[in-house]
This record gives structure tokens, sequence and C-alpha cells, in this order.
């Protein structure tokens, strides 16, 4: 087991396993055909032509690529106003009878704070190296995202977790969508701001108000819970961005469609080979603290190996 970066660990980043195609056969089950007027009900329409991606945050990591600030052009899409819930993903398992990553391979990584008491005894004897918070619990899974005798029937509209970047592709299929493009990602979260830090602004507190999910306190081993969540919270907790997009900073990491680059294009947003071994994941998680990870800002971004999974990633959809 290897940390894949500072944020996110990974199973295998030497191995990541490639990722499953698109068409129905790749996911085991048949891709239903759904009306578009359907598929669209409950996303927001974007339309933001160009717009500047990335940033010159004097406190963005050097080899993250979040820079420099570059005009990118985007046709309209549709994006889920909220991340995929628990109550949305098990509607999607008892259709097709999926099964997750983290159910297949019998194990996922969860917060050390956040183990249930009656999943100590799964702790597996593994460690990530610079990051020993990470625990990895089997039986762990969204269906027991703090491990054995958890249950997600407690947090049924808390963003779903413990899904890899294959889990989140398969849903997206099966609803008619597909997991966003980074610049998609980025030109939604922005909510129609131009060069903002945040998704509403460049202050993290809103007349010492809390606007997103994160930690506070001393991290790794004390969480004041200022904000009023220690782990996830209900995907409308706070206030939407200028879209009406819910929490796109902090809460759980997002997948995006695209294997993980620095490079840079000319214009376009960043993509890389088919033989990619990490995908990209976008917005920062209730774990995220300035001492040591400060990716909730809106040009942030970092990546995972696309069969991992942990408690602090999830996705959300485009159409």
């Amino acid at each position: 087991m290897a940390m894949d970066s500072c944020c996110a660990p990974a199973r295998d980043p030497e191995n990541p396993d490639p990722a499953a195609g698109d068409g129905a056969d790749a996911w085991g089950f048949a891709v239903p055909k759904r009306e578009p007027a359907k598929v669209r009900r409950g996303m927001v329409r974007v339309d933001v032509g160009e717009f500047d991606m990335g940033g010159e945050d004097v406190d963005a990591n050097p080899t993250d690529g979040e820079g420099p600030p570059r005009p990118v052009r985007l046709s309209p899409f549709h994006i889920d106003t909220v991340c995929v819930t628990n109550v949305e993903y098990a509607r999607f398992v008892r259709e097709t009878g999926f099964v997750t990553d983290a159910e297949r391979e019998g194990w996922s990584y969860v917060f050390h704070l956040l183990v249930a008491p009656t999943a100590r005894g799964h702790v597996m004897d593994a460690s990530v190296p610079g990051a020993p918070w990470w625990l990895a619990v089997r039986g762990a899974s969204w269906r027991a995202p703090h491990g054995p005798g958890s249950s997600m029937s407690s947090v049924q509209n808390h963003p779903v977790t413990h899904v890899s970047w294959r889990d989140a592709a398969a849903y997206a299929a099966w609803a008619g969508k597909r997991l966003p493009t980074e610049a998609q990602w980025e030109a939604a979260a922005r909510g129609g701001l131009s060069g903002a830090r945040y998704p509403w602004g460049d202050e993290l507190l809103v007349r010492g108000a809390h606007r997103c999910n994160i930690w506070q306190g001393s991290f790794p081993r004390h969480n004041t819970a200022e904000d009023g969540h220690l782990g996830t919270a209900p995907v409308k907790t706070f206030r939407p961005n200028g879209y009406g997009l819910y929490q796109m900073a902090g809460n759980v990491w997002e997948w995006c469609a695209d294997w993980w680059t620095t490079a840079r294009d000319g214009d376009s947003d960043p993509t890389g080979p088919a033989t990619g071994t990490s995908k990209v994941i976008r917005g920062g998680s209730y774990l995220c603290h300035d001492s040591y990870c400060n990716r909730y800002r809106v040009a942030a971004r970092t990546h995972n190996t696309p069969d991992s999974s942990t408690g602090h990633m999830g996705f959300r959809c485009v159409f």
C-alpha cells in the first residue's frame, strides 16, 4: 500500500489496473437507454463559453500544475447540483448488482478518528507512508463507511464514499451521464466568478460563517468541528455557488474524467494519455487543512489511481 499524494492514499499507484471502457459490456450490466430530458432533471446548465482556468495562488503546490491561468473554451453542459448520495448509489446497486472495488478487494481507507469502535479489530497491518492517519480497514465500503458495524443508513443524504473512479464511472454510465472533465468541473465550481479563490469569493469565512466542510483545529488529532461536521456533511449543508451548485469545495474529493498530467497544451485543459496511472480529483475534502493541504481552493488539483477508494472521495456527474 502506498501514498499517491498527500491527500488521497492509493491502493497501488504502480499497478492501478486499467479503467473500464464506456460500453455496456465493460460494467457487467446493461446500460439502460434514457431520455435526455429526464437525465437533465436536477442538473444545472453551465454555458461559460471561455473562462480562465487555473491560478497562481501563493499557496499552490508547484508540482500540481495549477497555473498559469489560461483561457479554456467549453461547450455548454449540464452538471449535478450535488454529489451523488448514498441513497442514489444504493438504487444503482440494487438495479444492477454492481460490486465496487472496495467490496471486491475487501477493504478501503478510513480516517483514523472515524473508524467505528466495532471495526478496530478489522484494521489491517499496513500503513501509508507520510500519512499514518489513514487506516486500511477490512470490510469498509460505501455500505459501511466507517468499517464493520457502521452503516450508510445514518448518512443517506451524504455523498457516497469508498467509490473508486471505476465505480463512479459505472454509475455515471447507468445514469446516462458521465464524469466531468477537469475543465468542466472547474468552470462549474467557479460559479461565474473570475479568478476567485473559492466558489463564493476570496475569503474563506464570510462574515465569520463557514461556507464549506473542512478541518478546523490541529490536524490530524483534533477537529473542533466549528463548521458542524467531523466527517462528511449532507450534500446541501452550505449555501450553493452562483450556479446553484452545492459544496464544490470541501466535504469530499470529486473524481474527474481526466488522466492526471501537469502538462499544458495551448488553451485546452490538461489531459493525459490513455496510459496514465491516475485520475484527477478536485475540490478538497473534510480533511483539508491549511497546515498541510489547502486544496479546497477552486484552482487546486490532485489525483489518485482509478481503483483506489477512501472515506473522503465521491463524485458528481455531467451530461
